[in-house]
């Protein structure tokens, strides 16, 4: 058994487990797939960037080692947000391959793999599998092969800068909770250059791992404070990677992830959002968007729902997850400028996109979250458990014992609908909702829940919570 799997985005696992073998293994295998497809772009090059994690060097380092044994050409790209490699790697058309375990903790780590055209599929992470067992490599040489290096930073500042215009942020002071996230100095670059003021808070030399869909007491706290001692429009930060994003309104509030998605899509003029299950149900309003795609949670899928709302005439594309990362599935022009398609999970644009609209409307981020009118959405996790637990509370809950069902959720009026698409999804009996799902990337239970009211949403949480803990320990 191993903790090393595909799940949402990329593959990760216990650092014990990846480091070594199974990383250069598995980028063998990416090599060989790529090389199979006649794909390695016109340099041979392989783009390979790191976070911050203590791992993320020596991983790296093995990484490369690999590139090269499989006779391509590693480029160092060093540490930097997984959006800018990926950035990179479109414009130099060759494949990247990000170290990193986005917001799991520092003993745990990941690879995230990108085509020139964009993140790899669910197909492409079958072929990455079967050209591993085909290889059979069953050692790993030492890390020892020089790599070119690219600076990849620039380009991604310039693709905000550039399109955004002269200082559409001007006289705003945003904090910047910089923790551990790679790209919390390109953050503060990019808002000073947009005519704010950053202000950086809570840098850490230690690995913090900042999950945007199940924010840590501490973090909520931290910002409630920083609010409150500074006169702050807002506070901003990232996961790890800096591929989904955090805002705060001007009270140290944050707003959900998906709300931020909504603010870009409606700053941004979508005519289509891709977006998965766990996100808010006020975004399928009548009115709001004219199109929307609700797809299973994880990039990949959202990906492939863009293709399609594409497919079926849209033009302007957003997708976004309930953790606040932001694809951009169509180029999109603003005022003369054109900013292209950029396929796969952003923090800088939702962040530039929400506080450019507070700029442009005159208005405090708390009062445009407000207007939204969202559903009181709350969402967090039990940790170490195992897949097949919550697998089996799922499919108890979803057929094999319908008075199972009857009982846990007699208080709130039984359930009168239920969705499949991505764990369970049930509409209760009382009109709130309840969502119980497998996370991706790590042996945890993710529960979601939407009421009318935050004391609703608080209370069903809990409630929620503490039934699945019962059930699954």
């Amino acid at each position: 058994m191993t903790s090393l799997k595909f799940g949402t985005s990329g593959l990760r696992g216990l650092v014990s487990e990846l480091i070594g073998l199974p990383a250069y293994s598995h980028v063998r295998a990416f090599c060989a797939m790529i090389r199979e497809d006649d794909a390695a772009g016109p340099a041979g090059e392989v783009l390979i960037g790191r976070d911050l994690r203590s791992s993320s060097p020596l991983i790296a380092a093995q990484c490369a080692q690999a590139v090269s044994d499989a006779g391509l050409v590693p480029v160092d790209c060093g540490a930097l947000p997984t959006p800018a490699l990926a950035l990179a790697a479109i414009q130099r058309r060759a494949p990247a391959i990000m170290v990193t375990g986005s917001h799991i903790p520092d003993d745990r780590n990941g690879l995230k793999f990108y085509r020139a055209a964009g993140e790899i599929d669910k197909a492409d992470e079958g072929r990455i599998l079967d050209w591993q067992a085909r290889l059979a490599l069953s050692s790993v040489p030492e890390a020892t092969v020089a790599t070119d290096t690219y600076e990849a930073l620039a380009a991604y500042k310039a693709r905000y800068l550039d399109v955004f215009g002269p200082s559409p942020l001007g006289g705003m002071v945003v904090g910047v909770y910089q923790h551990s996230s790679v790209g919390r100095d390109v953050i503060c670059d990019v808002l000073a250059g947009l005519g704010a003021t950053p202000v950086p808070l809570g840098r850490s030399e230690h690995f913090i791992p900042v999950d945007t869909e199940a924010l840590r007491p501490e973090d909520e706290e931290l910002a409630r404070r920083w609010a409150g001692e500074r006169a702050l429009d807002a506070i901003v930060s990232t996961d790890g990677d800096a591929d989904r994003p955090l805002v705060a309104d001007e009270n140290g509030r944050f707003l959900r992830g998906d709300l931020v998605g909504a603010l870009t899509a409606r700053f941004l003029g979508a005519d289509a959002i891709v977006t998965p299950v766990t996100s808010n149900s006020a975004l399928d309003r009548p009115g709001l968007f004219d199109k929307v795609v609700r797809t299973r949670v994880g990039s990949p899928y959202v990906i492939a729902g863009m293709e399609q709302a594409r497919a079926e005439g849209a033009t302007t594309i957003i997708g976004f997850e309930a953790n606040g990362g932001v694809l951009l599935g169509s180029d999109v022009e603003r005022d003369g400028r054109r900013l292209p398609a950029l396929p796969t999970r952003d923090a800088m644009l939702p962040i530039l996109a929400t506080l450019a609209l507070a700029r442009q409307s005159g208005q405090a981020l708390s009062a445009i979250a407000a207007e939204a009118r969202f559903a009181i959405a709350l969402s967090n996790r039990l940790q170490e458990i195992p897949q097949d637990r919550t697998a089996a509370l799922i499919a108890r809950l979803d057929a094999e014992d319908p008075a199972f069902r009857d009982a846990a959720f007699a208080s709130r009026g039984g359930v009168a609908a239920r969705d499949r698409r991505d764990g369970l999804r049930l509409t209760l009996g009382n009109g709130a909702t309840a969502h119980f799902r497998a996370s991706g990337n790590a042996p945890e239970l993710r529960v979601y829940v939407e009421a009318p009211t935050q004391e609703a949403a608080e209370a069903l949480l809990a409630e929620n919570l503490a039934f699945a803990a019962a059930q699954t320990r």
